[in-house]
């Protein structure tokens, strides 16, 4: 087996209510340990919080987007027209 490049131990209290939330997250996103999904919540909290780790993330990969423009798409169905009133009304024209 390949050594790992962790160094360091840390050990953790946690309520029962917070190992509960943690198993379910972990389950959820197939992490194969508790530890795997402590560092991941870890790695993406720092992120969130602009956090470089390793050099890896900069800040500005790190922010909140603006969100994107509503693109209207013009219709041939007259305004306030559903579906199927489109479809009776073409029935109708025929």
């Amino acid at each position: 087996m390949a050594a790992l490049a962790r160094g360091e131990r840390l050990q953790i209290m946690v309520t029962d209510e917070e190992l509960v939330v943690l198993d379910n997250w972990r389950f959820d996103k197939r992490m194969p340990s508790r530890a795997s999904a402590v560092r991941e919540l870890l790695k993406r909290g720092l992120a969130a919080e602009g956090v470089a780790l390793a050099g890896r993330l900069r800040s500005q990969d790190v922010g909140i987007l603006e969100p994107a423009q509503k693109k209207v798409k013009s219709s041939h169905r007259s305004a306030g027209s559903t579906p199927e009133e489109t479809q009776v009304n073409t029935r109708q024209r025929k």
